[in-house]
């Protein structure tokens, strides 16, 4: 602190600064005149104690006058001279001391006394004023400021001025050079005495020399200073109390070029990041991301990005790493896939040693910084890595696609000579990059794996094949959504009579749990349709069943959620919403340790909101009754090309009916022509509403008047299928035919035993007149017991009639609704065995209720052919048989 704190000889002129020293403060400069310093200060405080002292051991003869002279003067001086004790014996000079005097009375000591304690309060009095003197000169001078807190702030601001990579001067207002720091000398290359010296003495470009020496501010001007250009900033400034000066920042242009050239790369590295993480991973297509992440690092970071990934990822199923794992090319960017070692879907095993397998056994970046030095990588394959080297790559990263500790792939990332080999920071990088793109395949890989079970499944429970008849020719599309396969479905059914059910439905939702939905329904569907059932009492049957599986999903969702079982209803989350399964394979308000990982109420939602179309054709009247619950009303083409959508009454969907019935309608079709049956995603999406999709569905339809239903789903499909559907899609095209006139024939019974045998005459005539003799025998004891029971419990009108189409199709109806049951008969029973032995003849028989009575029907194979005998032989049914009638 001796700029503050002056000590001896700070007054003598500033020697120059020799390098490697600190420069002197710019707040040194002369003392001010009369100023106090504390060794002074302390030089007379001593001298007053001196002169306290020298009163109270004065000798005996002294006079008190002389010794309060002596003592006021020796204060007097020690105020005024800065040596008071050479002062005081000039002014006094010793003198000679005499004989010794007589001891001192006590009354004479009592005389002094007063004299002491006036010296001694007169010191005390000096000393205070001074102290007071210099502490206010120094708060004057430093604004306060204690001297420990001002050498702590000299030390910092000392230590940042010589740290700072920006040369700092400090000039005077006259111009003169005050303080440079050591970056300031290196860039403006100044002599080691420059300090004191004006700015024009410094031997400084003369357009940096007249800036410096203006005084005037600027703002990064940049100016010539030897072989450098430096960005000069000037700031005036005017110290509380001393003369303005200016303050001058400097910088080297080039540093300045090279630190935003680092700067520019770092900010283009982070929005190639923030651009991965939007443009990577679009799609849960595990090809599809690893296209998207070569397209982002080629150009900005490669010139050329290949991805391979391990062939158990594209099945969905997790992959495990071996000596010959097998790699198949998912995308190549920045070359000709032509030119490329690997094309596209090629399958590649990586030679051990290479960079390739280093990194994939590792799973740590792998930098080849010098490939035509690198004997390792020519390992893999010397004639296609040297076309690369001709083609001017000369660096690579190699970096594994890892997510989760699990390695899926490798990315490799290719530079030419014209960009720069790789360096280690780029590792770091190439690894972040990969990083991101991992997460989004492993997602795909998870998807795919979900979305392949989801599949298989709704597969399986769709049909895998078309029955065989010969009422209509059926063609079908199924297609699942690319966000995951839903709860459509279709469905043939062939019905007694030669009759065709054709069903299209829709269940709500994605997933396994709309696919299992799906597979509940069909299954209902064909349960009620072997009752033979027309479209509506069907349709409210299904509408009941969904109402109780909505409760029971409900139920089990409450149960999952602690709500009351006896309601269903709870806060959880099971009755809002579909579960969703975290990183650790628990779903959201699940279970812990649930055997599957899956709580046990996830995914029941119920399945409100299905919807469903049934309809039947009859090839003998060409008549189709159909009824709708909540789905589309169909299509009918006519067979000039026409097409029509017709009214079918409006039900509510599958679950919501309640006490509402179901509505049918009854079409009369012409021979040829095409009923179009499909689901909602064909006609409607997120970007088309269904009016929309309704006249782009007639004109795809009318644009072929004899088109086969084949034809018609595919050009149906080209017209309307969008490029990535949100929904699935189920379409049935199915053009009708009539059974011939000829091969169906019908007869009015009376009520009368008597009337079977002409009839059954008749019955037999029309087989031979078929060609059908071989299966006269079976076909006349099967109609001897339907007419025979007709007659005896059934009600007029009784009819009978035969079809002639892949089977012989015998029917008899009546005006009753009171339906035969099989069962065995006992050895005492007079009756009950003609049902039995129908059974044990007809490969298929049953009852249909009409609105005025029912039928008997029996399906017989046209070869004649019979079905396995049952328990009980013909010949066991024969002898227990005592009612057969005359034939």
């Amino acid at each position: 602190m001796t700029e503050i704190f002056g000590r001896e000889g700070d007054d003598a002129p500033a020697s120059p600064r020799s390098p490697g020293t600190r420069p002197r403060s710019p707040l040194s400069g002369p003392r001010p005149a009369g100023r106090v310093s504390v060794r002074q200060l302390a030089r007379a405080v001593l001298l007053g104690i001196v002169a306290v002292l020298a009163l109270a051991f004065q000798p005996p003869d002294a006079s008190a006058r002389e010794g309060r002279q002596l003592a006021a003067a020796g204060a007097q001086t020690s105020a005024q001279a800065p040596y008071p004790r050479t002062a005081v014996r000039a002014a006094h000079p010793p003198q000679p001391r005499e004989a010794a005097a007589p001891e001192r009375t006590g009354a004479q000591g009592e005389d002094q006394f007063p004299v002491l304690l006036g010296s001694a309060a007169g010191v005390l009095l000096l000393v205070a004023g001074g102290a007071a003197l210099v502490g206010w000169r120094l708060r004057r001078q430093t604004g306060g400021v204690r001297p420990a807190e001002m050498r702590r702030k000299y030390d910092h601001h000392d230590a940042v001025l010589h740290a700072v990579r920006e040369g700092v001067l400090i000039l005077g207002s006259d111009g003169r050079l005050l303080l440079a720091n050591d970056e300031a000398r290196r860039l403006l290359e100044l002599p080691a005495d420059a300090e004191r010296c004006p700015v024009a003495d410094l031997g400084l470009e003369p357009q940096l020399s007249a800036l410096l020496a203006s005084g005037r501010a600027a703002t990064d001007e940049v100016l010539l200073a030897g072989d450098r250009l430096l960005a000069v900033n000037v700031r005036p400034t005017a110290p509380s109390g001393r003369p303005a000066g200016t303050v001058v920042t400097l910088r080297d242009t080039r540093e300045l070029r090279a630190l935003a050239g680092r700067a520019g790369v770092a900010q283009e590295r982070l929005k190639l990041i923030y651009d991965a993480g939007l443009r990577i991973g679009t799609t849960l297509d595990v090809g599809r991301t690893a296209e998207e992440l070569a397209e982002v690092a080629v150009p900005r970071f490669a010139d050329v990005v290949t991805v391979e990934l391990l062939e158990p990822v594209l099945r969905g199923d997790e992959p495990t790493v071996g000596a010959n794992a097998e790699l198949q090319r998912m995308a190549v960017k920045g070359v000709p896939e032509e030119t490329a070692i690997y094309r596209v879907g090629e399958v590649i095993r990586h030679v051990p040693g290479t960079p390739m397998a280093t990194g994939l056994a590792s799973g740590r970046p792998v930098l080849v910084g010098d490939l035509p030095t690198s004997d390792a990588w020519r390992q893999q394959d010397p004639d296609g890595t040297q076309r690369v080297l001709d083609s001017g790559i000369r660096s690579l990263i190699t970096t594994p696609l890892q997510a989760r500790g699990v390695v899926l792939g490798l990315a490799n990332y290719w530079r030419s000579g014209a960009s720069g080999t790789f360096e280690e920071e780029d590792l770091a990088f190439a690894e972040e990059l990969t990083a991101r793109a991992a997460v989004a395949v492993d997602n795909a890989r998870r998807y795919t794996r979900e979305h392949t079970t989801a599949v298989t499944l709704q597969r399986s429970l769709l049909p895998q094949t078309l029955p065989e008849q010969s009422a209509l020719a059926v063609a079908h599309r199924y297609l699942p959504a690319h966000a995951g396969v839903g709860g459509d479905w279709f469905d043939v059914i062939p019905l007694p009579g030669a009759r065709v059910a054709l069903v299209v439905g829709d269940v709500v939702g994605h997933g396994l749990h709309a696919a299992a939905t799906m597979g509940r329904l069909r299954t209902a569907v064909h349960n009620f349709s072997a009752l033979d059932l027309p479209p509506d009492e069907l349709l409210n049957h299904l509408d009941e069943l969904v109402t109780h599986i909505d409760t029971d999903e409900a139920r089990a969702a409450g149960l999952g959620t602690g709500a009351d079982p006896g309601t269903g209803t709870g806060t959880g989350t099971g009755t809002g919403g579909r579960g969703v399964l975290d990183g650790a394979g628990t779903g959201a308000g699940g279970r812990e340790g649930d055997p599957a990982g899956v709580p046990g109420h996830l995914g029941r939602t119920g399945i409100t909101g299905a919807t469903c179309l049934y309809a039947i054709y009859d090839p003998v009247t060409g008549r189709v009754t159909l009824a709708t619950a909540g789905h589309p009303a169909p299509a009918v083409i006519g067979p000039a090309g026409s097409v029509s959508f017709p009214e079918v009454p409006v039900s509510p969907p599958l679950g919501l009916g309640g006490s509402v019935p179901v509505e049918t309608a009854e079409l009369t079709l012409s021979e040829g022509s095409r009923l179009v049956l499909y689901t909602d995603g064909l006609v409607e999406n997120r970007d088309r509403d269904i009016a929309t999709g309704l006249e782009l569905l007639r004109t795809a339809l009318a644009a072929g008047a004899d088109r086969t239903p084949e034809e018609t789903c595919t050009a149906v499909l080209d017209a309307m299928l969008p490029a990535h559907p949100s929904d699935d899609i189920a379409l049935m095209v199915a053009r009708t035919q009539l059974l011939d006139p000829t091969r169906v024939a019908e007869w009015e019974v009376p009520s009368d035993p008597a009337a079977v045998a002409p009839v059954r005459a008749a019955c037999l005539r029309m087989l031979e007149s078929w060609g059908l003799a071989a299966i006269d025998f079976t076909t006349e004891l099967i109609l001897s017991e339907l007419i025979t029971n007709a007659i005896r419990y059934g009600a007029q009108p009784i009819r009978v009639r035969l079809l002639y189409d892949r089977a012989l199709i015998c029917e008899v109806s009546d005006g009753t609704s009171a339906s035969p049951h099989l069962r065995r008969a006992a050895t005492t029973d007079e009756g009950g065995r003609g049902l039995f032995l129908v059974a044990q003849f007809a490969h298929r028989w049953g009852t249909r209720y009409t609105p005025g009575g029912k039928v008997i029907w029996t399906e017989q194979s046209l070869d004649g052919d019979r079905p396995e005998p049952g328990p009980d032989a013909t010949e066991d049914v024969l002898d227990q048989w005592d009612d057969v009638p005359a034939l």
